[in-house]
């Protein structure tokens, strides 16, 4: 039997490029090798430096998810100083951070994953048609309507963060503002847009309120049918799609599930502790491995380095992981993928990989023992039951998110006392520090030690970091590598299957790729996935 291999580069992602790397036998993907292309080393930057550097440093990290990184920060310094955190604080904090999410989902919906399903490979469809009427893009009828939409949530951030990208309204024991009525109207005003002028008409065709009574698979499948209004909604066409399409039937991953959990509750988390943060969560924490779910713990997380360009060293938990050491540039190896091959860690939990994201935290929501002030929805631990994961699936969960986030964001404005504290200045000293949140691709979190007032060591484990990093010392993929294996890919010359799965975790961005034959070198074909 022939073995193929295709070379994607770059696929591309947030802030650096990802390259892929499959092997084929009759047109399916046997083994595939995810590969960050590009080192940055924010942690080596902050090494040495005062520890309210992160506070600066860190949401340069993303242009996209600076915010969630700011939240992580914050979180990491209160912890170790021991801070006091006013009901005010925990709520503009959690506002900002799903402000940040929600502009994302019309964004990625539209910008980086729909527009691939108006590639030509589904031109026999029934749906390809209107498919290409709304999410082309740049052109689709949809496709401007979700974008104009998404930039509405970051207007609400930049009315408390004073800006967005790169805020650093948020620091250890509370936040650099104290808005006005007028602000508070005015976030208002801005919500009730992004829902009057796309999220209620365009994308659910009903009110959120009717949405959100769904709890399970086949009442979703009521929803649908109840009238034209919700069939020929965007959701309502991406559910029919994502049948006809078979978008169901791939890029299932890995099965597992983490999530560090996000939005503190404003009374609940006032003296904040590592210990007491898992009880504090609105939107729970937590790991799944496809039967059962386990109580979060981050002291379970290690990160691996075998097949990562780093010096070696035995998988560590961050705070006992040295500062990342590049190896010499004559010892990379870009194509011995039995070697390393990346610049991405390979983090576990538990010594068990896990995928990040929308569908774990859809997962956890799901979790009958989540706490009362917790966010509880059945429908993805149905829909799991009936379905199982795939690139269908995990997209559905990342847009059923839209509603949540509103509803939430709608009620922390209304809660902010306006003539209550925003910040209680908080005692330095040195000591260890964690900090997480949900950023909108999934868990991320930072780790601080600070010794004789300086960072001594710190750490970062991102959502893409969990997602496109590489096999650990025991050989087990990362949970894109693992989606992509068994792939049916039906034109290599225009391999779009590789994106679609790759877009559905949101690790990439839309770009121009170049496929190789290994042995020849020709360029086989020039294409955007």
């Amino acid at each position: 039997m022939v073995t193929k291999e295709l070379n994607i580069s770059p696929v591309g992602r947030v802030e650096g490029d990802l390259d892929v790397n499959v092997y084929m036998e009759n047109g399916v993907v046997t083994r595939a090798h995810t590969q960050a292309s590009m080192f940055r080393g924010f942690e080596k930057i902050l090494q040495g430096k005062d520890p309210h550097s992160g506070l600066l440093v860190t949401p340069r990290v993303c242009g996209i998810c600076g915010g969630s990184h700011l939240y992580c920060a914050s979180a990491a310094l209160d912890t170790v100083w021991k801070t006091t955190l006013p009901p005010n604080a925990l709520l503009l904090r959690a506002i900002g951070q799903a402000s940040e999410s929600l502009q994302s989902d019309p964004r990625w919906f539209y910008a980086i994953f729909a527009t691939d399903l108006a590639n030509k490979k589904f031109s026999n469809k029934p749906l390809y048609d209107e498919v290409v009427r709304r999410w082309t893009a740049f052109v689709g009828t949809s496709f401007r309507e979700g974008l104009a939409a998404s930039s509405k949530p970051v207007e609400i951030y930049a009315l408390f963060g004073g800006q967005w990208p790169h805020s650093s309204y948020m620091i250890p024991g509370g936040v650099m503002c104290a808005p006005t009525l007028k602000d508070i109207t005015r976030a208002h005003a801005i919500l009730n847009s992004f829902k009057n002028d796309w999220l209620e008409p365009i994308w659910l065709g009903c009110s959120i309120d009717r949405y959100m009574q769904i709890q399970s698979w086949d009442e979703l499948m009521v929803w649908l049918d109840e009238n034209e209004s919700h069939r020929n909604s965007d959701l309502g066409l991406f559910l029919r799609v994502g049948i006809e399409f078979g978008l169901d039937k791939f890029g299932q991953g890995i099965g597992k599930f983490i999530s560090f959990g996000t939005f503190l509750h404003k009374d609940k988390y006032n003296h904040p502790t590592i210990e007491g943060r898992n009880e504090a969560l609105i939107c729970p924490s937590g790991f799944y491995d496809g039967e059962n779910y386990q109580v979060f713990d981050h002291l379970k997380i290690k990160e691996h380095v075998k097949h990562s360009w780093y010096e070696d060293y035995p998988a560590a938990h961050p705070w006992s992981e040295p500062m990342p050491e590049p190896l010499p540039s004559q010892h990379l190896n870009n194509t011995d993928f039995n070697s390393k091959y990346t610049w991405s860690k390979a983090p576990r939990y538990a010594d068990q990989n896990a995928e990040a994201g929308p569908l774990a935290r859809a997962i956890m929501n799901a979790n009958p023992a989540n706490l009362s002030h917790q966010y509880q929805d059945p429908l993805f631990g149905d829909i799991m039951n009936k379905m199982g994961p795939s690139v269908f699936v995990r997209c559905l969960a990342r847009m059923h998110e839209a509603t949540r986030l509103y509803t939430m964001l709608n009620k922390w404005l209304g809660e902010i006392d306006l003539d209550g504290e925003f910040y209680i200045k908080p005692e330095e000293r040195d000591g260890k520090g964690f900090g997480a949140s949900e950023a909108v691709r999934g868990a991320l979190a930072h780790w601080i030690e600070i010794e004789g007032g300086l960072i001594k060591n710190y750490q970062i484990v991102a959502p893409t970091t969990w997602n496109i990093g590489p096999q650990d010392d025991k050989g087990n993929p990362g949970a894109v590598e693992a989606a992509l294996t068994g792939l049916e890919i039906e034109d290599v010359n225009d391999p779009v299957e590789v994106g679609i799965v790759a877009r559905s975790f949101d690790s990439c961005l839309v770009c121009t790729v170049h496929a190789h034959d290994v042995r020849s070198g020709r360029e086989l074909a020039k294409f955007k996935l």
